[in-house]
């Protein structure tokens, strides 16, 4: 095994996965209002779209990533649609849904897939991750254990962002002094709101 490849990928992870978008707002909201572990879930979600766009990539699945391309427009309108969706009910909860939530309650299933559906309506990722094999001077992979130590390198290095996001979010928590949970929680529905409209405007 060439540990080359992990240390490229961390470095293309770290790079390209700076938790910005609807995922970073997402995180930062679930960190506030259900603590660390919930922020943790979020980026993992995120952190396995961006994986499971870096096989495409790494793997040359050109049959997915032509598919996924051919019809990037109306995938990106459901992510636009989704972020939205949950930008409103951000704004809408009452302060019992706040302070209590099923998503946490289920484990956090919920909370990962959700910011997993937002990564994976994303299919111009490919191009992006094609963009940085390539800037990183990764031409070809003759081996599958390369290709899945480059994956996994990707992985790690977008998934310290969120650790980092969600560390520093409850961080900002706890020294807070007139820190109001319902009024954080309707500024980044708006925040989402406004990221869902970006999407669907862009498609035009």
């Amino acid at each position: 095994m060439n540990m080359e490849y992990l240390l490229k990928g961390i470095g293309i992870g770290l790079l390209f996965g700076m938790p910005v978008g609807a995922v970073g707002a997402l995180t930062v909201q679930r960190s506030l209002r259900y603590g660390m572990k919930a922020g943790l879930m979020t980026g993992l979600g995120s952190s396995a779209a961006d994986c499971l766009y870096a096989c495409i990539g790494v793997f040359g699945l050109t049959m997915i990533s032509d598919f996924l391309l051919r019809w990037q427009g109306i995938i990106t309108a459901l992510g636009g649609i989704l972020i939205l969706i949950m930008g409103i009910k951000s704004l809408l909860a009452s302060p019992k849904e706040i302070s209590v939530d099923a998503a946490v309650k289920s484990g956090g299933a919920k909370l990962f897939l959700s910011s997993f559906a937002i990564g994976i309506t994303n299919p111009t990722v490919i191009l992006t991750f094609l963009f940085a094999f390539s800037y990183f001077g990764i031409a070809d992979i003759s081996r599958m254990s390369d290709g899945i130590l480059l994956v996994a390198g990707v992985f790690a290095g977008t998934y310290v962002w969120w650790s980092a996001l969600s560390i520093l979010t409850q961080a900002f928590k706890r020294k807070a002094k007139d820190f109001r949970l319902k009024t954080m929680n309707r500024i980044f529905g708006m925040i989402l709101c406004a990221f869902g409209v970006i999407v669907l405007l862009r498609l035009h």
